[in-house]
């Protein structure tokens, strides 16, 4: 049995995962390390509300970045946050 912190921590990553915009981003950076000038251009929002969504997405765990030089580069975090997108996509397709 799960821990309440443990529980919360899921419950947290979960509302994360929660908005198709972040899900968009997760997929872009899945197969790979991107920056996020090329995020912008791919998505076509403001780099404000991508940097947005990164914050977020990085405060819950799910990816990591690396800076060089004026770029900040972001990769998903582990294999798990990459099932989690996939389990979550999946489950949408079968049941919509």
């Amino acid at each position: 049995m799960s821990s309440d912190e443990e529980l919360h921590r899921g419950a947290r990553i979960l509302s994360a995962l929660g908005d198709p915009e972040r899900l968009r981003l997760l997929q872009l950076i899945a197969p790979g390390e991107i920056c996020v000038s090329d995020l912008v251009e791919t998505t076509g929002a403001r780099s404000t509300t991508v940097s947005q969504r990164l914050r977020l997405l990085r405060d819950h765990d799910l990816v990591r970045t690396r800076r060089e030089g004026k770029h900040i580069y972001y990769r998903l975090t582990d294999d798990h946050v990459v099932a989690l997108l996939r389990s979550a996509i999946d489950h949408a397709v079968e049941v919509g």
